[in-house]
């Protein structure tokens, strides 16, 4: 039961994210944009861990940490950047 669902996991993912990537298109402000991209910055991360797991390799979670740390990263760079702007 538990494969199932590990299975259906990246479906489910590509559905929130092809929500988050049509707000980020369409977000009314910037803030919604900043954050639509953050959470697809999450699903890759979490799609990382899944195939990690689907595979069985540890080499998907040692990508997948450094890929949420320089995620981070950038999303702390384009806060400070719309803070910046904004006074």
């Amino acid at each position: 039961m538990s494969q199932f669902f590990i299975q259906l996991m990246p479906w489910i993912m590509l559905a929130f994210g092809s929500v988050s990537l049509l707000r980020l298109i369409l977000g009314p402000t910037l803030g919604d944009r900043l954050v639509a991209l953050n959470v697809l910055s999450g699903l890759a991360l979490g799609f990382l861990v899944i195939q990690g797991v689907l595979q069985g390799r540890a080499l998907y979670l040692d990508v997948a940490l450094v890929y949420d740390i320089f995620g981070f990263l950038g999303f702390l760079a384009l806060a400070h950047f719309l803070k910046k702007k904004d006074e």
